[in-house]
């Protein structure tokens, strides 16, 4: 009989993310992911496996509580134009509340991935399509009550609003201005003629 696990698995994935997000994943060791989870290299191996199967099982973990719960609630609104203006309000917010000025790991990890690896570079698009695939859900929606106007591509608009949002995640790492991320969220919104975002 396999023996119980004797950790807190999401303490120390948690202790995984927070390593993983703020050195990346090619500048993070073993060694030192041990270290921050307080468990032996050998340890982390048979409940992990390896390195690049620990970093899947810690982007899942972070995007089960931030990404895709996200989209859940905003999805939720019964709004589908004020779902994604909070969506964009609600990433800036974090974007300017985060001092660490570390990012969103899930677009930091797509920054960091390269041409060599393709299939954590598709893994990663997988998981950013996500994000795409919401806002597209939230045009069609709308069109479909009359909340969004009739004529705007969902396709189109869903990319202009992905893009968008990836610029002011990675802006806000080296210009975290509030006037600089809202200004490219308000002339997103206003291209689409959907509504402004809430206040903050």
């Amino acid at each position: 009989m396999a023996r119980p696990r004797k950790f807190d698995e999401t303490a120390v994935l948690d202790a995984a993310v927070d390593r993983f997000w703020t050195q990346g994943y090619e500048a993070t060791s073993t060694r030192e992911l041990a270290e921050s989870m307080q468990m032996t290299l050998a340890s982390i191996h048979n409940a992990f496996g390896d390195k690049r199967a620990l970093f899947r099982r810690s982007l899942e973990h972070y995007l089960d509580g931030s990404l895709r719960a996200r989209i859940a609630r905003h999805e939720a609104a019964p709004s589908p134009a004020a779902a994604i203006a909070g969506f964009l309000r609600e990433s800036i917010e974090r974007s300017l509340g985060d001092g660490c000025r570390r990012g969103c790991l899930l677009v930091n990890s797509a920054l960091e991935v390269t041409p060599a690896d393709p299939d954590m570079r598709d893994y990663l698009n997988a998981e950013l399509m996500t994000i795409e695939d919401f806002f597209r859900r939230c045009i069609v929606t709308g069109r479909e009550s009359g909340e969004i106007p009739a004529g705007i591509d969902a396709d189109d608009a869903a990319r202009l609003l992905f893009s968008t949002l990836l610029g002011i995640r990675v802006l806000a790492r080296v210009r975290p201005e509030r006037s600089l991320l809202e200004g490219a969220a308000r002339a997103a919104l206003a291209s689409l003629g959907l509504p402004p975002m809430p206040d903050s």
